[in-house]
């Protein structure tokens, strides 16, 4: 059965963010329509391609975006194009759209006055700085976004200053993380759609998709917890952690506990060198010379040891190892295979080939590839209406902290750790669903206790737990057991992300959570998923970035792999389990039927390097570091400023051409006729960058980024920490918002990456630990304060 079959979607997107989001939608039976210009999407004229020809039909980005969608031709610019589009959104329940701001009052979809003649249409922009941009950034690639969310900046971990920053991996990475969070909001939107009988516009930006996407560095900035300033390395950690070399490629090793490094004892066949050092240094005692005497002496063992094996030695000890993937290594993977992540599509043009899916599994309603991508015009017929049932025995939960949007009415109960997990209960709480964290003293999450005394004023704990309630119960007492079952009754979306099989143990997996709540959404999440041959192993953000191939892409041209920033795909992870939980919630608010979500940090990042993947599965080709090189764009890159700054530029056209020619008061160079097209500038690439490089390295980054938007150029300077925290824009659109936690003290903290009309209200900072115990014990549970006090004395609710 598919989740969203009785759903029809409007697609007007033509670019990859909302054409990722609409195929979100259609994996899980969506009936996404696709409505495409005379000609074609954009998208279908970029590659990779297929053998035989860059034709339209043969663009393997375009596939990977566009399963099981229809494709419907519409020239939007004529009465009769018009009208056909308003037929469409008669009976239809969303529309993605992912052109500039302004664009959708043009075809009669005013974000403002639309809803007047389709009240309840849920209508969702996707743009690169929100449809309130200041003219200043109304020229924007993936590129220029990257850069402006201060990703760009800070990216690789470690970086050489004189080394110019670096784009991200492949060319949309930015597109993909924005689809998906517009997905999640769609899905969300459209519960609140059924439940409260009306229709929101969302707009999403880009620019705030990518600076949530380090919430949990950032809100502690913006609070005045952390440094901000121009270095950049004010994301990393610091210690020995990173990529290494062994015999057959590459490693990512995380260090940062005595655990550890006891591990390394253990692990390594000479360990004298470590004598000198003192047990707990990855915390207290890091140096320079210890950092490289740590490292030097583990790549010396790496060595003579492949990837795997060298990964697979370290997880035994419990020390975080994980072999950096190459896009050709994905297919062949033990682990992917089992989990049958990759699928065997027919595409009627392209032939027979392997595409990536999703990374989530869902036990009742599993997304599946089951229709190539449409060709131009392949209008398949709209599919039936299913008509909904009542959800058996389901009724509204008459005690609850309502606070609009959404997902008001809506109660998610927190099992989660560090900072993955708490991104699902912060997504969700922040589309107006009440998220009650279970937490005990006696097994503080590691962000209320690290490196601070009072696990009630922990800035890294705050940074991802804003909007949240807290409730102690000791999970390892069979009273704590018993009580938890009995407020998991009470809610209807649990969500964990323990080491694997500690929910098991605990007595808590699906089965026993079910027998408690039959209608619960269980979300399980971890690095590998729960099953397969290395489901056992655990891994941090880093980790899953090198196993899913995206680390490979990272790093300069022709040479060896730099990887993403390490704070990289914790938030990501956590919004791909987000949307899983709200699609889940759209089936059962139609059957009344809960089930089981396994989720994959792993496949989840690899889902954001679709074409390098089908380039790979249709081609034979393996993408490798390339810099900041786009395939259809050149000039693409950093060009240093003054003052140490760097400013991105990206040249999508030979219109934008000549306009940075006549910026930069060269108009011979416009009329050269090596670089008046694409092939002749990608010939000359490096030469056209020396020549920028040489231009920008006098001028002020800020300034330039003015003047080249002012003629029509996508630039942005390459925002540093600082820049962040003071943007104009980003507090203009109430990104930054102030919370007041329950003691009374104010801070800022990051916001949601979009705009919803109706949104929830956003107002409390992260609990204390235990805050909210009276309410979830005596409100939500009805026990009398009797009971309570025998629970508080006999340590289950401490």
């Amino acid at each position: 059965m598919s989740a969203l079959r009785h759903l029809k979607i409007i697609e007007l997107s033509e670019s990859v963010a909302g054409e990722y989001c609409g195929k979100l939608l259609a994996d899980f039976g969506a009936n996404v329509i696709k409505v495409e210009r005379p000609g074609g999407s954009p998208t279908r004229r970029l590659g990779p391609f297929a053998p035989h020809g860059a034709d339209p039909e043969r663009s393997g980005l375009f596939a990977y975006l566009n399963t099981n969608k229809s494709s419907l031709v519409l020239d939007l610019a004529t009465p009769e194009g018009s009208q056909a589009l308003a037929a469409l959104l008669r009976d239809a329940d969303a529309v993605i759209d992912d052109h500039a701001p302004g664009w959708l009052a043009g075809i009669g979809l005013d974000p403002g006055t639309y809803a007047a003649r389709y009240p309840r249409l849920t209508l969702c922009a996707i743009t690169p700085f929100g449809q309130d941009a200041p003219d200043g950034r109304a020229h924007a690639e993936d590129l220029t976004v990257m850069h402006a969310s201060g990703w760009g900046y800070h990216t690789p971990s470690a970086a050489d200053a004189h080394l110019p920053p670096l784009k991200g991996a492949g060319r949309f990475q930015v597109s993909f993380e924005s689809g998906l969070d517009a997905a999640m909001c769609i899905a969300a939107c459209l519960y609140g759609q059924a439940s409260q009988g009306r229709g929101r516009f969302i707009d999403v930006s880009k620019q705030e998709v990518m600076a949530s996407r380090v919430d949990y560095v950032l809100s502690q900035m913006v609070a005045g917890d952390l440094e901000v300033g121009t270095s950049r390395s004010l994301f990393d950690l610091g210690g020995p952690s990173g990529i290494l070399p062994c015999r057959d490629g590459f490693v990512y090793i995380w260090m940062s506990a005595p655990a550890h490094w006891a591990a390394i004892r253990k692990l390594l066949d000479d360990t004298a060198w470590m004598d000198d050092f003192p047990a707990n240094w990855l915390e207290r005692g890091l140096t320079p010379e210890r950092i490289a005497i740590c490292r030097q002496n583990i790549i010396a063992w790496l060595k003579t040891r492949d990837k795997d094996e060298a990964a697979a030695a370290a997880q035994s000890l419990g020390l975080t190892m994980a072999p950096v993937n190459s896009i050709a290594d994905l297919p062949g993977s033990a682990q992917l295979q089992h989990r049958g992540f990759f699928a065997t599509v027919e595409h009627p043009v392209q032939g027979r080939a392997l595409y990536p899916t999703v990374p989530y599994q869902l036990g009742a309603t599993p997304a599946r590839i089951t229709r190539a991508a449409p060709l131009l015009g392949q209008h398949a017929p709209p599919q039936p209406a299913v008509a909904g049932c009542a959800a058996p025995g389901a009724t509204p939960h008459t005690t609850i902290k309502r606070r609009g949007g959404p997902l008001e009415g809506i109660r998610v109960l927190e099992l989660t750790k560090v900072w993955a997990g708490p991104c699902v209960g912060k997504q969700l709480a922040y589309l107006g669903a009440e998220v009650i964290r279970i937490e005990s003293l006696g097994s503080i999450d590691v962000t209320r206790s690290y490196g601070v005394d009072d696990i009630n004023n922990a800035p890294g704990f705050q940074a991802v737990n804003p909007q949240k309630l807290s409730a102690q119960i000791d999970m390892k007492s069979e009273d704590g057991i018993t009580l938890l079952k009995q407020l998991i009754a009470q809610c209807d979306i649990v969500v964990e992300n323990l080491r694997p099989g500690a929910i098991g143990r605990l007595g808590l997996g699906y089965d026993a959570v079910k027998a408690a709540h039959p209608g619960i959404i269980y979300v399980s999440m971890g690095m590998y998923g729960n099953d397969g041959p290395l489901a056992y192993q655990t891994g941090y953000a880093p980790c899953f970035v090198a196993l899913s191939g995206l680390s490979s892409l990272v790093g300069y041209e022709g040479e060896t792999p730099r990887g993403m920033n390490l704070r990289y795909a914790d938030s990501s992870f956590g919004t791909a389990a987000a949307y899983a939980a709200l699609v889940a919630l759209l089936h059962r608010q139609r059957t009344g039927q809960g089930q089981f979500i396994d989720l994959s940090a792993v496949e989840t990042m690899t889902s954001m390097i679709g074409d390098a993947v089908m380039d790979y599965t249709l081609n034979g080709q393996v993408a490798r570091c390339d810099g900041n090189r786009h395939a259809d764009m050149a000039p693409h890159g950093l060009y240093p400023c003054t003052g140490a700054d760097w400013i991105s530029i990206a040249v999508p056209s030979d219109t934008a051409w000549r306009a940075l020619c006549g910026a930069m008061a060269q108009p011979a160079l416009a009329n050269d006729p090596r670089c008046a097209t694409l092939a002749g500038r990608k010939a000359h690439e490096p030469a056209l960058d020396a020549l920028l490089a040489a231009w920008t390295s006098g001028r002020d980054a800020a300034a330039l980024a003015a003047c080249l938007q002012a003629n029509g150029i996508a630039a942005a300077k390459s925002a540093n920490s600082l820049d962040l925290v003071a943007d104009d824009h980003l507090w203009a659109r109430g990104f930054y918002r102030y919370v007041t936690d329950g003691a009374g003290a104010t801070k800022a903290t990051v916001g949601p990456a979009w705009h919803i009309t109706d949104g929830a209200a956003i107002t409390d900072g992260a609990p204390r630990l235990g805050e909210h115990n009276e309410y979830v014990f005596g409100e939500i549970l009805g026990l009398p304060a009797a009971e309570q006090e025998r629970l508080r004395r006999a340590g289950v609710t401490r």
